[in-house]
């Protein structure tokens, strides 16, 4: 199916055009819920209004099933298939079939759900040694066939495409990125977010999502978590799901009925590994942070503003908005007050216990909505400058400070959608360049809501990155006086969203929309961050990533404090690439856990003192010894027996 250009020309009557349904029609209860989910209720076969999405979903009956996403973890294949409205008269059931021996055979039945139109399988015991196809069929002729590929742990590199913001400023395909995926042939695909921009019609949006990615994504793992437009706010600071007072969001929680809320997110992520915590947030919202290995290669998913704090009433304001600050020379303790949530506890615990499990592991990722820095100048045009804006996970900034602590004892980078400005940064936790790597990938269309790094002094910070073609890298304190060491960026080359909405389907504007890539190699143990921009010509060999990309560097460059001094060197007998684990005897502070390489290894330590060295197989449980201090026993070896 193809989308009619007639319907595209139509996209700004889709809500104009849809019906008002009385309070009792409506599956989400409520003033708030009148009006929710139109294009995808039960009654559009007994109306005749118009509008893009309306139309978009009565698709041929031999279509309705739209597509299917997936993952495999810890033994289990988890899959959400994806239906487009049913007529009252058909079946709400689907099957799922894969193909084993030459021949189809059926698995599963499951029931489809309204509202949402989704059906779920849960395979347990699932062999993930080798590649399965799998179809999913409603009726006798509407089916979604695909690959479920085998675990890539052969592979040396493991490649991920990094995705967000897909704005419905464009309704059109997006076979520019989805050609140049199915080339790049990721073994993961992240989408961080913004999956829709529809705000009150998420089913319909998402089958749109899934219409013009389904080439790409019926064939590999998919992580796809929702952010604030997908759940039809401005912004969020989820705050433990409380209610929202406006659709802003800054007052903190969901605006919407938690039954849309819970719509939304089960549409988009019941297909992810269980939930670590499984416990519901407040309106029984429900959570989905979690683990996931890919060929070894270990991710984190966050939820990262599900427990956020939201800012209205809580600090001082001090610019046009809550949210926004503009008021040079603050005093960041203003607004970084003790009883203000980032993470919350559940979650960094979730990620501390992470970072020191390595079971199936050589490397370590962290996936999530948004930026832990506000890496931008300018939003909306180029004549608005803010100094902070409070929707990034820079603020609240010792929530920040604790997350990429986390993050960096497990030596793993991160990756993030959400800020319309690709950036690369490492950040500073305690010290400029002694936190992980980071990585924002582009808004896959920038016409909705453009940024700019653009310094007002216009010069490159402390430390620029050598011979970077571009003027503004270095050493910067964020808005929210972060420390963050800009390493590339890539900026709009228009002024006004105007402009750039014009020019969003020129494949010579240069609108800093695209996707990203990433390369885990395990075997070199590094990492390399491309950034393309949307219509970047792979067939043409001299296919340009943005200037400053790519950018590669160490696993072990995630921790980059300044080295004190190394412990006597571990020789590890019966095991080789073991887990090592270093803990500070003063304090019990993790210092990091990280899989080594080979049999022996010198831990490195950041201030005087004494430490204990842990070493396991998967996690540092099997061998221990303590009271080591850093210059001492240099000549000699610890044998750990596993």
């Amino acid at each position: 199916m193809k989308l009619n250009p007639k319907h595209i020309a139509a996209a700004a009557l889709t809500l104009a055009c849809l019906p008002m349904l009385r309070a009792a029609d409506s599956p989400f209860p409520g003033p708030r819920g009148e009006k929710l989910d139109l294009a995808a209720r039960e009654d559009i076969w007994s109306t005749d209004s118009k509008g893009f999405l309306r139309e978009f979903v009565k698709v041929p009956r031999d279509e309705v099933v739209a597509f299917a996403v997936y993952t495999h973890d810890h033994g289990v294949l988890k899959m959400s298939a994806q239906l487009y409205p049913l007529m009252p008269d058909e079946p709400r059931e689907v099957r799922l079939e894969l193909r084993r021996n030459g021949a189809w055979q059926g698995v599963a039945q499951a029931p489809v759900v309204y509202p949402g139109w989704y059906a779920h399988f849960r395979l347990e015991n699932w062999d993930n040694t080798q590649d399965v196809r799998y179809r999913v069929r409603h009726g006798e002729k509407a089916m979604f066939e695909g690959l479920i590929r085998k675990d890539p742990v052969d592979k040396d590199v493991i490649v991920v495409g990094s995705l967000s913001c897909d704005s419905n400023a464009d309704r059109g395909d997006r076979d520019s990125i989805v050609n140049n995926l199915k080339k790049q042939d990721p073994d993961l695909l992240f989408f961080a977010g913004d999956q829709s921009y529809d705000h009150t019609e998420h089913t319909a949006a998402w089958l749109l999502w899934g219409h013009q990615f389904r080439d790409v994504i019926k064939d590999r793992p998919v992580v796809t978590i929702p952010d604030d437009h997908d759940i039809g706010q401005g912004n969020v600071w989820g705050e433990n799901g409380i209610v929202a007072d406006s659709s802003a969001g800054d007052s903190g929680g969901y605006y919407y009925p938690p039954e849309y809320i819970r719509m939304v997110f089960t549409a988009q992520t019941w297909h992810l590994p269980d939930p670590t915590d499984p416990t519901p947030c407040e309106q029984n919202i429900p959570v989905y942070f979690t683990r996931l290995r890919v060929g070894g290669v270990d991710f984190a998913v966050l939820s990262d503003r599900q427990f956020k704090s939201g800012p209205r009433g809580k600090i001082p304001q001090m610019g046009p908005r809550p949210d926004h600050i503009r008021q040079p020379g603050y005093d960041p303790k203003q607004v970084d007050l003790p009883e203000l949530r980032l993470l919350g506890d559940r979650q960094l615990a979730f990620l501390n216990e992470w970072g020191q499990d390595w079971t199936g592991t050589r490397m370590k990722a962290v996936l999530s909505q948004t930026a832990f820095c506000g890496a931008v100048h300018l939003h909306g045009s180029t004549e608005n400058r803010l100094l902070a804006d409070l929707d990034c996970n820079g603020w609240p900034q010792t929530g920040r400070n604790k997350a990429l602590a986390a993050i960096r004892r497990a030596l793993a980078c991160h990756l993030c959608g959400d800020q319309h400005l690709t950036v690369v940064v490492q950040h500073g936790i305690d010290a400029f360049r002694d936190g992980p790597y980071a990585f924002t990938n582009p808004a896959m269309i920038n016409s909705y809501y453009g940024r700019w790094w653009w310094p007002e002094d216009e010069q490159p910070g402390a430390h620029p990155v050598p011979g970077s073609p571009l003027p503004w890298t270095g050493d910067y304190l964020d808005g929210l006086y972060n420390r963050i060491t800009m390493i590339a960026y890539a900026n709009p080359a228009f002024d006004k969203i105007g402009e750039m909405k014009q020019n969003q389907r020129n494949p010579e504007a240069l609108l800093g929309d695209g996707y990203g890539l990433v390369k885990f190699n395990k075997r070199t143990r590094q990492t390399t961050f491309e950034c393309w921009p949307r219509y970047a010509d792979l067939a043409d060999g001299d296919a340009a990533q943005y200037p400053g990309w790519p950018i590669t560097f160490r696993m072990e460059e995630n921790d980059g404090r300044e080295v004190f001094g190394y412990l006597p060197e571990v020789r590890i007998e019966g095991q080789s690439d073991a887990v090592v684990q270093v803990v500070s005897e003063a304090d019990g502070e993790i210092l990091y856990t990280g899989r080594i390489v080979g049999d022996a290894f010198r831990p490195k330590v950041f201030a005087p003192g004494k430490y204990t060295v842990k070493v396991g197989r998967d996690k540092p449980d099997g061998w221990s010894a303590g009271g080591l201090e850093p210059g001492k026993r240099a000549a000699t070896s610890l044998r750990a027996r596993l």
